[in-house]
């Protein structure tokens, strides 16, 4: 563990316990932090911008415009500058006014910082800051071109004077003030990605590199089969889904779901699945044919990991695909894929107890009868809806793989 060496501009004159000068510590700060705010004096008044930072070894890189007030001030000698980056991590509650707080680490570097001028060097400070934006993303884009490398400003910073300051703990009350009938503690906080939005005219999927990991549970990891492929469902989709099973009142019959008549309202369907996926209360496919890429429907998995056990659900099929080997491979896939690669326990289904399509083909998949669930849903016209519950176990797994295989090869669907 190497420090970094205390200046007059880098020591503390109060709380100096909270200061640290640990490189690695600094280094950490900087690296998760997306954005940092740069000072400096123009014309003898202050300035601070926001901008994006990457640090590379010991030295920290600015992104700016070279016609931007960093860029010219910086041309030259270079521009002496304070950079500072701050993860606020809690709010610290306590009995008085006087002790609230919030728990933080920051990173304070001084320095002069000076105008990236050799091409190379730039260009290899852009592709690490695209990285840092979404590992994966460079490859995935295109690089600046001669014009766009003449417009960005790169100024490099030499990380020798900086400072680490934090706070950790929970709320710091005065003896006097511990027995007062007050709350006290920590709200933590965290920054966390949501889901990715497509800009308009995107029509490709989420690239992988922008999904949030999760849990295995709570990953829709893609399925193939002979028949049929089970992808992570994505805007991109819409139109395919549109097109498979919108303006089909039959096969939104016993869905919560108001039959989509337009693409807007397809996608408004789509965005209310993948709302429910960044919840982590659902896992959601797209149905493809395997031979001509055709979108069929979609279908979900809903996890409680808990208790290993998940539910099939959500499952929406273009009608002319009814009683084929699509419903048949597309569960033989989720169900080896809950059993065998997620360990679960148990799966289950669920179905208004008035569509007997449904009931018929969810027992033809070997799926065990429990009962009914009275009132447990809502119908799309606000009726409670009793639902048929299904379940199937993992000791019942191998028996009904056996049958789903033989139905496969055999050409006799579950549906």
């Amino acid at each position: 563990m190497t420090e970094y060496p205390q200046t007059e501009r880098t020591t503390a004159l109060r709380m100096r316990e909270r200061m640290s000068y640990d490189r690695e510590a600094a280094h950490a700060i900087l690296d998760e932090g997306w954005h940092c705010s740069l000072a400096f004096v123009r014309d003898g008044l202050p300035q601070v911008l926001p901008t994006l930072h990457v640090r590379l070894d010991d030295t920290l890189y600015l992104h700016g415009s070279t016609g931007g007030r960093m860029g010219l001030e910086a041309r030259g000698g270079g521009l002496p500058v304070a950079v500072t980056v701050t993860h606020l991590d809690g709010l610290v509650l306590a009995r008085s006014q006087f002790h609230h707080s919030a728990n933080y680490r920051s990173v304070i570097a001084h320095g002069t910082a000076t105008l990236v001028t050799d091409p190379q060097e730039k260009l290899r400070v852009l592709t690490a800051l695209t990285e840092k934006v979404a590992a994966g993303r460079a490859a995935q884009t295109r690089g600046p071109n001669d014009r766009e490398l003449a417009q960005t400003a790169v100024l490099a910073l030499p990380l020798a004077e900086v400072s680490v300051r934090s706070r950790t703990g929970t709320a710091g009350d005065d003896d006097e003030d511990l027995d007062l009938p007050y709350w006290a503690g920590v709200v933590p906080l965290r920054l966390a990605a949501g889901l990715p939005d497509p800009a308009p005219g995107v029509r490709v999927p989420v690239p992988d590199h922008l999904r949030p990991a999760a849990s295995p549970w709570l990953t829709p990891t893609p399925l193939r089969g002979t028949h049929v492929h089970l992808e992570p469902l994505d805007l991109a989709h819409t139109d395919g889904l549109f097109a498979a099973l919108g303006g089909d009142e039959q096969v939104w019959e016993h869905l919560p779901s108001h039959c989509p008549q337009t693409r807007e309202q397809m996608e408004t369907v789509v965005r209310a699945i993948l709302a429910e996926y960044a919840a982590g209360r659902r896992v959601p496919y797209v149905q493809r044919d395997a031979v001509t890429g055709e979108i069929l429907g979609t279908t979900s998995l809903y996890p409680e990991e808990r208790v290993r056990a998940l539910e099939i659900g959500g499952t929406i099929v273009a009608r002319p695909r009814w009683r084929t080997a699509v419903n048949t491979e597309a569960k033989l896939l989720l169900l080896t894929h809950a059993f065998e690669v997620l360990g679960t326990r148990r799966v289950t289904w669920q179905t208004d107890v008035r569509n007997l399509r449904s009931r018929a083909a969810i027992e033809r998949l070997g799926a065990v009868p429990e009962g009914v669930l009275r009132g447990n849903r809502n119908r799309k016209d606000g009726s409670a809806r009793d639902s048929a519950l299904y379940s199937m176990l993992a000791d019942e797994w191998p028996a009904a793989q056996k049958q789903l295989t033989s139905r496969l090869l055999h050409g006799v669907a579950a549906r």
